[in-house]
């Protein structure tokens, strides 16, 4: 391994490390001692890759905001039914919650809109969801696939207001974001949103096999996950998104 690939991975055991840090006690209780010794490396290879504490969130926050990015633009510039993506999309983001720190703390930060005031801009990774869910609503719509009176405004109130309270509530019980909870919010959702012909056709359970697993910053940061390695060693953002 060469030193640009040690100091990669260094950098990501300590974006994991920082994430496990401020999800469990939130960016104040947070120590950047505990950081680096959860990285398994001293605190001045930490200063190395990071200068303070907000660098470490800004950071962390960055990868997320990746992550989902990522996610949504593969279910955005996919094929078949619109609708059927944003069922689709909200599944592949619960899992991707479920299976990687670094989203859930980067969430956590954003909503304590730590790390992008530090940087000097705000990221609004809410936003970035509800500009997903909106653009893939109109397309529904554009398509004839909305039912009477449905609208992509209304129709995405309801969802961003339902997913956010999933994410919300899975933080003190992760079972909000297993399988099962999003089909029952579709099977009551869909035969309202979606005109008789094509709704008997979407799946609430996501089209996606179940087993699928979101590649986000964690498997980036894994052992066959060189090509994230290579994306910083190149000088591009490091942690795949998905």
């Amino acid at each position: 391994m060469t030193k640009q690939e040690r100091a990669v991975r260094t950098r990501l055991a300590l974006i994991r490390s920082a994430a496990e840090q401020f999800e469990a006690r939130g960016y104040v209780g947070a120590s950047l001692a505990e950081i680096s010794a959860g990285a398994g490396v001293s605190s001045g290879a930490l200063h190395f890759h990071f200068a303070n504490k907000a660098a470490v969130a800004e950071a962390v926050e960055h990868a997320a905001e990746q992550a989902l990015r990522e996610a949504a633009a593969r279910h955005r510039d996919g094929d078949g039914s619109a609708l059927q993506r944003v069922v689709d999309v909200t599944h592949h983001v619960a899992r991707l919650l479920c299976a990687d720190v670094v989203v859930r703390a980067g969430l956590r930060l954003n909503a304590e809109q730590v790390g992008g005031q530090v940087a000097g801009r705000v990221r609004d990774l809410r936003r970035e969801w509800r500009e997903c869910v909106q653009g893939l609503l109109a397309e529904a719509e554009r398509g004839g696939e909305l039912a009477t009176g449905v609208t992509p405004q209304r129709t995405s109130a309801v969802v961003l207001a339902a997913t956010t309270g999933i994410e919300v509530l899975a933080r003190e019980d992760d079972g909000w974001l297993a399988r099962p909870s999003l089909t029952d919010l579709w099977q009551l959702l869909l035969p309202c949103l979606a005109t008789p012909c094509l709704a008997g056709t979407l799946d609430p359970a996501g089209s996606e096999a179940a087993g699928s697993d979101p590649v986000g910053v964690e498997g980036a940061g894994s052992g066959s996950a060189e090509p994230g390695v290579q994306a910083e060693a190149d000088g591009r953002v490091g942690l795949a998104l998905q």
